[in-house]
């Protein structure tokens, strides 16, 4: 894809809307957009990034390996959302790995290029840290799965903070972060459902 559809792409982005036509030229020159197939992985727990990874369609699961070889879902991300931006920008390995659950893209960004021009624009410094802030929200949002009383609990949250993302995700996604069964999570959504705890919409579940 050529420079000019990067940087209209990018225009569309809340994170660089501010910038000047000059600015979103220099900011494209150092961009690149990339597509990639279901399954793919786009990042390994290890690896240092050499660029600031944000995704432009698809949704991208970032996950761990246990012990046993097993991968631990840490959470899903869609449209818009900027992957493993901390260690990235501390030039940190990547805690962590990520992999397309659908088709997608996402543009890569020359991350010393970046904090070099752009580190210090104060809406895209105000981005990375809402985006940052997102990503304690999300590890919040871990523990608290991790230490839920009952699988009713984990659910009713689940739906209660993540009402879009569940729109792009299967049930047994969700299950993986909730740590349960597939079977657990479709008995106690049709049980949160007769306590009118949770209703079923158009598009997919949402908490009442």
């Amino acid at each position: 894809m050529n420079t000019q559809s990067i940087q209209t792409i990018l225009q569309e982005i809340s994170m660089f809307s501010s910038l000047e036509e000059s600015e979103l030229k220099a900011l494209s020159a150092i961009s690149h957009l990339s597509s990639f197939k279901k399954g793919t992985n786009i990042f390994l727990q290890g690896d240092v990034s050499q660029h600031l990874m944000l995704l432009t369609e698809g949704v991208v699961s970032v996950y761990k390996n246990d012990d046993k070889g097993n991968d631990i879902v840490i959470g899903y991300f869609n449209k818009y959302a900027l992957l493993a931006e901390a260690p990235t920008l501390k030039h940190a390995p990547l805690p962590s790995s990520g992999s397309f659950q659908t088709d997608g893209s996402l543009i890569k960004i020359d991350i010393h290029k970046f904090e070099e021009l752009f580190i210090t624009h104060p809406k895209i410094s105000q981005a990375i840290i809402q985006s940052l802030i997102q990503k304690i929200d999300l590890l919040q949002q871990n523990i608290h799965f991790n230490i839920a009383s009952s699988s009713s609990e984990k659910v009713l949250y689940f739906y209660q903070q993540n009402s879009n993302i569940a729109l792009e995700l299967k049930q047994y996604e969700i299950a993986s972060i909730l740590g349960i069964t597939p079977e657990t999570l479709s008995r106690t959504i049709k049980k949160l459902i007769k306590e009118e705890k949770l209703e079923k919409t158009r598009t997919g579940y949402g908490a009442i």
